[in-house]
């Protein structure tokens, strides 16, 4: 008579046999983080969509958010937010924060409008001196950073203000909008087969930012230096010469942002450019949460533009107060930091 072994479980570590209950089990774990980590990266995303629904349905606010020039109006006046945003993008890979970028290209709008305006130079020349001035400033800050050792929250927060006073020296705290050319406004004003120029433009900057910054050795090599800058030091790398770089590319891109600043209001303000440093930072800080947990990413910067542009446009045509688009700022912009810092634990532990 033959007898049969009785079953034995699989060895420690061995997979489990197909079609047997611990796959199954395996099987519905795995989906199970699947399904979190989609949520994970793509919750802002989803968000988004059904903050839009939600004005789009809503009796108080459907006919006039989903209007053609209500849609047109709210991405034009979010391209140069997006633009500032993507100047925070290169320090903050590198691991600085830089808080001199609205300021940066509240000056490089005034120094376009001063170009054309009281020098009466060609277009062209203006928007040359206007993105130098940016990478000029950026490339003084980048030194000052990397090479002298000045803390990078003093150095940019002293930037910063320092630009704010000049730009009120010089304007006496009116504005420069005669002689600005109709070719700039057009940009920030018209649009072509009913999309605006200047969200052309600045989507053609977002998908260079991010080809730089995903496909390029140094987008890598920025990323790196801001994980941990001591073990990139030890690879070889340059890691000052990678900071120096963050900043000037930080700058020449706020003073691209500076030219488009003057293109869409068509006259160069005295504001110290502060107003829009800190829905860019909002920004900057929610695409580490989504796409690519814990990093900042061009994708993620424009959900989060996107996100508070969204917001702050159904409530205000809910009939919500004036301070409300201010207070949602300050509220996501902690909620942002919080966070980005349990995402950076968690991409840590794993």
């Amino acid at each position: 008579m033959t007898t049969t072994a009785p079953p034995t479980d699989p060895p420690a570590g061995a997979a489990p046999a197909p079609g047997s209950a611990a796959d199954a089990r395996a099987l519905a774990a795995r989906s199970r983080l699947s399904a979190r980590d989609v949520l994970e990266r793509y919750g802002l995303l989803l968000l988004v969509v059904a903050l839009f629904v939600l004005f789009a349905v809503l009796p108080e606010s459907s006919s006039a958010f989903v209007s053609p020039q209500n849609i047109r109006a709210l991405v034009a006046n979010q391209s140069v937010g997006l633009v500032v945003a993507i100047a925070l993008l290169f320090p903050l890979a590198a691991g600085y924060f830089d808080f001199s970028v609205g300021a940066v290209t509240a000056a490089s709008s005034v120094v376009a409008a001063a170009v054309v305006s009281h020098l009466g130079l060609p277009l062209p020349v203006a928007v040359v001196a206007a993105i130098g001035f940016g990478l000029l400033v950026g490339l003084a800050l980048g030194y000052l950073v990397a090479y002298v050792g000045v803390n990078p929250f003093i150095s940019t927060l002293g930037v910063a203000t320092l630009l704010g006073g000049a730009i009120f020296a010089y304007t006496g705290g009116l504005q420069i909008t005669s002689g600005i050319p109709s070719e700039l406004t057009d940009i920030g004003s018209r649009a072509i087969w009913g999309v605006p120029r200047i969200v052309l433009v600045a989507a053609v900057i977002a998908v260079i930012a991010w080809w730089i910054m995903s496909k390029t050795v140094f987008g890598r090599r920025l990323y790196a230096v801001g994980s941990n800058a001591r073990a990139t030091q030890l690879l070889g790398v340059d890691v000052r010469r990678m900071q120096l770089l963050s900043f000037v590319a930080s700058g020449t891109i706020a003073g691209t942002a500076g030219v488009l600043l003057l293109a869409r209001q068509g006259a160069a303000t005295s504001d110290s450019g502060m107003t829009m440093l800190f829905p860019a930072l909002t920004a900057v800080l929610l695409s580490t949460i989504v796409i690519d947990i814990g990093r900042p990413s061009v994708p993620g910067t424009v959900i989060g533009i996107l996100f508070i542009a969204i917001s702050v446009s159904g409530l205000t045509l809910l009939g919500a107060p004036a301070w409300v688009g201010q207070v949602f700022n300050g509220a996501a912009l902690l909620i942002a930091v919080g966070f980005a810092r349990l995402a950076r634990l968690r991409t840590t532990r794993r």
